[in-house]
């Protein structure tokens, strides 16, 4: 029979906390499919109040690719990575991220699924995050998740409803 051993840190472990929010924008579906989906739109208003995105690359498609580097206030950088695994414009998106650590290394993974339902005048949007996998590292970003989401959904309100074809990337 095996010995048993603790999990270390960096053992992965199955599932996690699930978080869903809904927020409804006042702008047209197609302007908030856009921020979502175009990279110069994407990288003003992706992650907490105060981070800005000098790298901000996504290849819209099912298999395409995801790239962002959030930098904090205080200059630390926080890449992530993921993969769309479903587009269906303007309606869903779905996609999962992971966060790195520093030395690439995934921290967690995420299933991200957005929907965009049309209102009369604005757009209901609902994000679902699914933790699907972490390590024992994670637990201080995951912490932090909710708050991130509703501070990253508030500063997408504002870039569509005050200014929806902004495009100067903040750096």
């Amino acid at each position: 029979m095996p010995a048993h051993r603790p999990k270390a840190a960096s053992d992965s472990e199955e599932g996690g906390p699930e978080i869903v929010l809904s927020r409804v924008i006042h702008a047209p579906r197609e302007t908030v499919w856009k921020a979502w989906t175009e990279p110069r739109r994407l990288a003003n208003w992706w992650g907490p109040e105060s981070f800005t995105n000098p790298v901000c690359d996504v290849e819209v498609r099912a298999g395409g690719a995801i790239r962002i580097e959030m930098r904090a206030p205080d200059g630390v950088v926080y890449p992530m990575t993921g993969t769309f695994r479903e587009v269906s414009p303007p309606e869903r998106l779905v996609f999962s991220s992971a966060a790195l650590d520093a030395a690439g290394v995934p921290l967690f993974e995420v299933l991200n699924t957005v929907t965009f339902a049309e209102r009369p005048g604005s757009t209901e949007l609902t994000v679902r995050f699914q933790v699907v996998r972490r390590t024992g590292e994670a637990g201080p970003y995951l912490a932090g998740a909710k708050v991130g989401w509703t501070q990253s959904l508030a500063r997408l309100a504002t870039l569509v409803e005050t200014n929806p074809e902004k495009g100067h990337v903040k750096r």
